[in-house]
């Protein structure tokens, strides 16, 4: 599960992105109570104007922040982004405890913030691949979703205690600190140890080259589609959570406690994620459909207790989503287009906030903060339909039954289907018909094309049927030279590359 800190440079980077991310959700649950509670009178939709501006820049510039990034070197990247942050961050911290803070104050620094991490935030994402390369890479970028979401845990609850004790101005202050420990840990790895990856020749706009990538391979369409309909409508947790925790008469306190306990379902998820080989299409679909579950469940709980329950699972699905998403997206991404390719998808991600943040605090203020849970778990499965229909289409997922068991149903890819309907039986485990396959359609390689027996249709007549099945045998026994090193081959789809 740790097995990309055996690397130095890993290492540092892991210890630092902890320190900072601590930081970063104690500033972030701040901002947000501020906005909702000292300068509003629980405005919901200010809350969510404060997230549009802090994001929405995160679309906007990928035009830059792509080419930015597949052309500098991401560690000089990402160490002046880190200081531009803590500057701000004291700035603002210094406003507060002035007394002079106002909300467009709030708007401003939320749009500054959200210009600068609309390079951190790709820069982040792609420089995992230069500390981490192959079997490793997956692992790699769960473990970055780990420690994300181990801050994710503490920092909202430490940010709720200090407001109380000190106030929101010192919170700001405090994160300002934790910028230091990634950037001492960028300074401190060695330069000699991190992956070069070979640089395209540039070929007219980088933009345009990273559209046309992207265009070119349906399956990251999906994914990033619904990436986006989650980011912009099912991940407004500081909407959810602060007009949930004040529906319930509660305080700053328990605000925070709520972040951190929907991080305990995405700790959970993400240490999970980092037990797997390979990131899966299939899982990303079926946790934004958990998702939708989860949600419209939270928008039933009676009290703040079973709430702040309910609240694990939305987190659980969510990482599961993203960890997924973004390795997925990562690792079958040719790297020459990589940092674009992943500005992209952070845009995208975080760039639909700037619809859907605006939307969710209206609905919230209008009808309720239940209506607005129940709004984002409609988006949910609105992504779960889209992705379901591409499977469906272009992957030909059916409905089948189970040769042994007709009243039992279950799953599977049109080949296998096929294969049963011509009269072949597969040996299934109880209730199971997705068990079919032996090869997933993402996992199709062009050495499993070549050593997989094409299969001849069977000639009616007994006679007929004796020369078909002894031409197949003297077929098989010319082919044998050819497959017995693939016989001896394990798993090909895992040790080639997917194109």
């Amino acid at each position: 599960m740790f097995r990309s800190l055996a690397g130095r440079n890993y290492r540092l980077w892991f210890i630092g992105a902890i320190v900072s991310n601590v930081g970063g959700w104690m500033q972030s649950t701040t901002q947000d109570w501020v906005v909702l509670t000292e300068l509003t009178h629980n405005n919901a939709a200010a809350v969510g104007t404060t997230m549009a501006l802090q994001f929405g820049p995160q679309l906007v510039l990928v035009p830059i922040t792509g080419a930015v990034i597949d052309r500098f070197d991401r560690r000089k990247v990402l160490i002046v982004t880190q200081a531009v942050l803590m500057l701000l961050a004291v700035g603002l911290g210094l406003l507060l405890l002035g007394g002079h803070a106002q909300l467009w104050h709030l708007y401003g620094f939320a749009l500054a913030f959200g210009v600068t991490s609309a390079f951190d935030a790709p820069a982040r994402q792609t420089f995992v691949s230069d500390l981490v390369s192959g079997p490793n890479a997956s692992n790699a970028v769960a473990l970055n979703a780990a420690s994300f979401n181990v801050a994710r845990l503490i920092g909202p609850a430490v940010a709720g205690g200090l407001i109380v004790l000190v106030g929101s101005g010192w919170v700001f202050l405090i994160n300002a600190f934790t910028f230091l420990a990634l950037i001492g840990a960028l300074l401190a790895m060695r330069e000699r140890e991190l992956i070069k990856h070979p640089r395209r020749p540039r070929e007219g706009n980088a933009l345009v080259q990273g559209f046309r990538y992207v265009a070119g391979r349906p399956d990251i369409v999906i994914v990033m589609t619904i990436v986006f309909i989650v980011g912009a409508f099912c991940m407004n947790f500081p909407i959810f959570s602060s007009t949930m925790a004040v529906m319930f008469g509660e305080g700053a306190g328990e605000y925070g406690i709520l972040s951190s306990i929907l991080a305990i379902g995405s700790l959970t998820a993400a240490l999970l994620a980092a037990r797997r080989s390979r990131a899966r299409l299939r899982v990303v679909i079926l946790a934004v459909g958990a998702l939708g579950v989860s949600m419209v469940a939270a928008s039933l709980m009676p009290t703040y207790v079973t709430f702040a329950a309910s609240t694990v699972f939305i987190g659980f699905c969510t990482v599961t989503l993203l960890t997924t998403a973004n390795g997925y997206v990562q690792t079958t991404t040719d790297p020459a287009v990589r940092g674009r390719v992943m500005a992209l998808y952070v845009a995208i991600l975080m760039g639909g906030t700037l619809i859907g943040a605006p939307v969710i605090g209206w609905v919230a203020d209008a009808a309720g903060p239940r209506w607005a849970l129940a709004a984002g778990a409609f988006a949910a499965f609105v992504a779960l339909a889209i992705g379901v229909g591409w499977l469906v289409v272009a992957r030909g997922l059916r409905i089948t039954r189970a040769p042994q068991r007709p009243w039992r149903f279950g799953v599977a890819w049109a080949a296998a289907t096929d294969a049963i309907a011509d009269g072949d039986r597969v040996a299934l485990p109880t209730g199971s018909v997705a068990a079919i396959t032996e090869t997933d359609p993402e996992d199709f390689s062009e050495q499993v094309a070549m050593t997989s027996p094409i299969r001849l249709p069977k000639l009616p007549g007994g006679r007929a049927d004796a020369a078909g099945r002894a031409s197949e045998a003297a077929d098989h026994a010319n082919a044998s030279g050819h497959a017995d090193h693939a016989a001896r081959t394990p798993d090909t789809a895992d040790t080639h590359p997917r194109r």
